[in-house]
């Protein structure tokens, strides 16, 4: 059974989570619950920190389950 990756954006950022690709380490949740909750949908919240603190927790996903990349602001 496939399952879609999902997908979380704000403002500046843009994260994805691959669930087949984690393997519940856990350590999101545990380092940065206030955007990475278990127990709440969705449960990934971007407005929970700033986006460096974001970055660098996804860095530390040793699955590659989280993913993100910057969104590009429009310069007027």
């Amino acid at each position: 059974m496939d399952t879609n990756a999902n997908v979380f954006s704000n403002e500046d950022i843009t994260v994805t989570y691959e669930p087949n690709c984690c393997i519940n380490a856990g350590i999101c949740a545990r380092q940065l619950s206030e955007v990475f909750r278990n127990s709440v949908i969705p449960w990934i919240d971007l407005d929970g920190a700033q986006t460096d603190s974001i970055i660098n927790q996804i860095k530390k996903c040793p699955s590659g389950a989280l993913k993100y990349h910057l969104n590009q602001k429009d310069v007027a």
